[in-house]
């Protein structure tokens, strides 16, 4: 085993250092590499959100928009989270969700970071095409 790949392994890695690492591979492209290393370093709880957000983002990126819906509300459960936080996971997971069309679910999420910080970038345009688009796919009939 070559001393890069023995590396990912080893015990004695700080969950610090294995989230750095999984900042690394996900630049690189190397998701399925970082989201382990995220796992390691998701044991730690103050690094636990923002690791199962970059989890999320990970299979987000590799179009496994399913898993990273579970992350992104992993992530959500997860302590501390901050205000700041909550809004960007929240906005990711809007997103996520969006490009799936599940509209309540999305709408449910936007809504709650809205809550939190009522300005943040395009959600209040999002609410309202959603809201507005909605009713009318329910009514629609033939």
């Amino acid at each position: 085993m070559s001393d890069s790949i023995k590396g990912l392994s080893d015990p004695e890695v700080s969950p610090a250092e294995r989230y750095e690492r999984g900042l690394a591979l996900k630049k690189a492209g190397l998701h399925k590499a970082a989201i382990d290393q995220f796992e390691m370093a998701a044991v730690d709880l103050p690094l636990a959100v923002k690791a199962y957000a970059q989890i999320g983002l990970c299979y987000k990126l590799s179009g496994r928009y399913e898993e990273a819906i579970t992350a992104f509300q992993k992530a959500l459960k997860a302590t501390p989270v901050s205000s700041k936080e909550t809004v960007q996971i929240l906005y990711v997971l809007g997103r996520t969700l969006e490009s799936l069309g599940r509209v309540a679910e999305t709408l449910e999420a936007y809504r709650w970071l809205r809550r939190e910080d009522p300005a943040y970038r395009d959600v209040a345009e999002r609410i309202e095409r959603l809201s507005t688009r909605r009713p009318a796919a329910a009514t629609k009939r033939s």
